[in-house]
């Protein structure tokens, strides 16, 4: 049996960037916990070493859980509203229309054995807590680690305060290797040898380490800033100055805790041991939600720190541990801030005064970046491919700081630049299920009023009416697809390719054919008068959609063809839509070779680039293709993958149509009871998203009942797809990918083909009692119902058993189900 991939299994646990030192009875204990409780929240100050302890716990025991371990940054997010769309983007979970996303992350997860991680929780706690809550409920096999400077507050959470490192009691009696054997001391000899090499304990430095480590409360964070000092002062030194700091601070809040007090001037102290540019660049770095050193030269450079001196500074403050280092990105060095230190920064940035310039900067940079991606991506020729993905996962990485960009023009009425941030985002929120969250800000910027050119409006508009079609809101779609045509008719701008696109999509799904047809065809010309390749071929594709429809096929592959040449030197996203148009086309023909072929090269495409939907609907051209073939264990691999991923990124329609040809698989290998209950979900799932099955879908559903009516009688056919209508999509997607029931019905390695060209061996008449076998009906039957003898009608069947391959009836039945009117319709209609 092919392994059937899904869209969780290992998780996303970063790699320690550094050594882990202690704890190890606090990660025994907060193992055993966790075998015993559900939600376990790591609380405690700042720079506690919260959510190192949480990777550290979550990485030792995710051998127990087979979906892996998912880590959910929220360090970043503002706004509560997001906490739920950030784990579900972790998680590859895409919204729904119409569906609070909590409730679709909860169904996605229902099934799944992970253990989630949510770090820093405190300043979105309630949110935090409300997602716990629902999650907790709804899916049996979830755990949860938070990390949060308060408890989540929600039943069955176990909250474990993070001590500080272990101290030595009396470090004045200890010897150096005594010394050694507590925590705060191994953690600072640990650092500190990173930053010097070949610093170790000695019988000179060890009581000024354990005076400084006590002083600092063993807290790692506040350890490993004074371990980054060795390699300019001694540690007798830095014993000294740090207790200095400490006394100067020590009238601050009395109602904090002292161990916030303590971290304060931890900070404080690394802060104003700095050199003035060191200084002016951390405070200037706070903008930024991770950075790439051309980030840093271009947004923090001027006559402060020139940009050639940006890289030395930075190493500085790498090597004071104020800045970490991150994960490369596409061969590019990532950087960080640790959340304390951005926190602390930020606020240096905005007592300087300087805070609106550097914001600003900051926005005029991925304001810049986005575009320039967004117009490298799709012009014609260079760059090539794997250059646009490597473009394309960048924007991606840069999500969060997009965000505050978007922040900061909302903040300074800057409404131009924020719709033009829009537009270049619009591609990654579509991608990676943020739709939401993209309506949103430019439902802010265009209902701001004024200052926005007709240019850019009309393009927002577009990128709205884009927006709202991924929402399924067809009727906002199209409003705002008309308001952006009419604006760039009037003002003269381009751009009207798209909007007239958008229209005709939805004229597509209203089944408005002709008027379809209209608003693509102006829309191949508006691309050709703009010499906008991209637009112009996915206008192409859509148009050979809506002709296959027609039944025109012939010319459906003649416009594939045309945009095949129109974008295969500019996106590989709209070369695989050609590719799996064709693949719709060539399974309409009855080619099944070519088929399998073009949805194989276009899944390669919309692999590379994390395209979850178009990935399932790849898989599932396979599928039934391969059920044309009569593979049916290779039907069983790219059904089951593509209901996975369905089920995993929300896509309900996805999923009904994964459930029909899964049906047809069940009927195939001879479970006509399963194929009837997969069958009622599917529908069911049909009628919740509002969509019918399209013509061809409606054809095979009848030949599907008809069959199993016949073959289980009406009453308990009916009353199984009435089953199949009351299970949960966990539900039918287990019993479609349940190995037990294929095992069961043993489908062999190779089938003879249920939508072959087996169909070219029968006669016309045998063709006909195929069909009639279908419905039931037996020997005498059908002699009866052709007005032929039973004995005729008796040899009919063995021949068709014959040239078929088949030795029972309900092979037969089952092959006369599955085969389609080659009328061009979509692969996963």
């Amino acid at each position: 049996m092919a392994t059937t991939q899904t869209a969780m299994s290992d998780g996303n646990l970063p790699a320690e960037p550094n050594s882990f030192v202690g704890r190890e009875r606090d990660l025994a204990e907060l193992a055993r916990l966790l075998g015993d409780v559900r939600a376990l929240t790591l609380c405690g100050p700042g720079g506690i070493g919260k959510t190192r302890l949480a990777l550290r716990l979550a990485c030792e025991i995710v051998p127990d859980f087979p979906d892996g371990a998912w880590l959910v940054e929220l360090a970043d997010t503002e706004d509560p509203s997001l906490v739920a769309r950030r784990a579900a983007a972790t998680l590859g979970v895409r919204e729904e229309p119409d569906r609070p996303l909590a409730e679709t992350l909860t169904v996605a997860l229902r099934p799944r054995r992970l253990l989630l991680v949510l770090d820093t929780c405190e300043h979105v706690v309630d949110a935090c807590a409300a997602l716990v809550k629902q999650l907790l409920a709804g899916c049996p096999g979830l755990r949860v680690i938070a990390t949060s400077r308060e408890p989540l507050r929600v039943r069955g959470e176990t909250v474990w305060r993070v001590p500080p490192l272990e101290l030595p009691a009396v470090p004045g009696e200890l010897t150096p290797g005594e010394l050694a054997g507590h925590e705060a001391i191994r953690l600072f000899a640990d650092r500190a040898a990173a930053v010097r090499p070949g610093f170790a304990l000695d019988t000179a430095n060890a009581p000024a380490v354990a005076r400084l480590c006590r002083t600092l409360d063993g807290i790692p964070l506040a350890i490993e800033l004074a371990a980054g000092r060795v390699g300019a002062l001694s540690v007798e030194q830095i014993a000294a100055r740090l207790g200095d700091r400490f006394g100067l601070l020590a009238s601050g809040d009395r109602t904090a805790p002292v161990r916030q007090q303590t971290l304060r001037a931890a900070v404080d102290w690394s802060y104003e041991l700095l050199t003035g540019p060191e200084q002016v660049l951390l405070r200037r770095l706070a903008v930024f939600s991770g950075w790439n050193l051309e980030m840093a030269e271009r947004v923090c450079a001027d006559e402060a720190i020139p940009a050639d001196q940006v890289l030395d500074l930075m190493a500085a403050l790498i090597d004071k541990s104020l800045v970490t280092l991150d994960p490369e990105l596409e061969g590019d060095a990532r950087y960080r801030l640790l959340d304390t230190i951005k926190e602390y920064a930020a606020g240096r940035l905005n007592a300087s005064g300087e805070g609106p310039e550097i914001r600003r900067r900051h926005r005029d940079y991925m304001l810049r970046l986005g575009e320039g991606i967004v117009d490298v991506a799709f012009l014609r020729g260079d760059p090539p491919w794997p250059v646009r993905v490597s473009l394309y996962r960048r924007i991606l990485a840069e999500r969060a700081n997009c965000a505050a960009a978007l922040v900061a023009c909302l903040e300074y009425g800057d409404a131009e630049e924020g719709l033009r941030l829009c537009c270049a985002l619009r591609n990654p929120w579509v991608a990676y299920g943020d739709v939401t969250e993209g309506i949103g800000w430019c439902d802010r910027f265009l209902d701001s009023g004024g200052g926005v050119s007709p240019g850019v409006r009309s393009r927002a508009l577009m990128a709205r009416a884009e927006l709202a079609f991924e929402h399924q809101d067809y009727q906002v779609a199209s409003g705002y697809a008309q308001a952006g045509l009419d604006l760039c008719r009037s003002s003269g701008s381009p751009g009207a390719a798209a909007a007239l696109r958008v229209l005709s999509v939805v004229s597509l799904r209203a089944g408005r054919l002709e008027d379809a047809l209209g608003s693509i065809d102006d829309a191949v010309k508006e691309a050709r008068a703009d010499g906008n390749d991209w637009e112009e071929g996915l206008a192409l594709t859509v148009r050979a959609a809506i002709v296959a429809r027609h039944g025109r096929l012939e010319e459906a592959q003649r416009t594939y063809e045309d945009a095949l040449e129109v974008l295969r030197d500019n996106n590989g996203f709209g070369v695989a839509q050609a590719l799996y148009g064709f693949g719709g086309l060539a399974r309409a023909r009855g080619d099944h070779a070519a088929a399998l072929g073009h949805f194989r090269e276009a899944l390669a495409l919309y692999r590379e680039i994390d395209a979850r939907p178009e990935i399932a609907r790849c898989l599932a051209g396979i599928g039934w293709v391969a059920l044309a073939q009569g593979d049916l264990r290779l039907a069983f691999a790219s059904l089951g993958e593509s209901l996975q991923l369905s089920l995993a990124t929300g896509q309900r329609l996805g999923l009904a149509r994964g459930l029909e040809a899964s049906a047809m698989l069940a009927a195939a290998s001879g479970d006509p009871a399963r194929a009837v209950k997969l069958q009622g979900a599917a529908l069911a799932l049909r009628e919740d998203v509002g969509q019918v099955p399209s013509a061809a879908a409606g054809s095979r559903l009848g030949r599907l009942m008809d069959a199993a009516r016949g073959q289980l009688g009406e009453s308990a056919a009916d009353m199984l797809l009435a089953e199949g209508a009351a299970m949960s999509a966990h539900e039918a997607v287990r019993l479609a990918t349940d190995p037990g029931a294929v095992a069961r019905n043993a489908i062999p390695e190779q089938a003879a083909s249920p939508l072959s060209s087996g169909a070219g061996l029968l006669t016309a008449r045998e063709r006909e009692i195929a069909a009639l076998i279908a419905r039931g009906l037996s020997n005498r039957g059908i002699a009866d119902e052709l007005v032929i003898s039973p004995a005729t009608a008796a040899r009919h069947v063995a021949n068709i058993f014959t040239k078929l391959g088949f030795s029972s009836r309900a092979q037969v039945a089952a092959w006369a189900v599955q085969r389609e009117p080659k009328d061009g319709s979509r692969a996963d209609d």
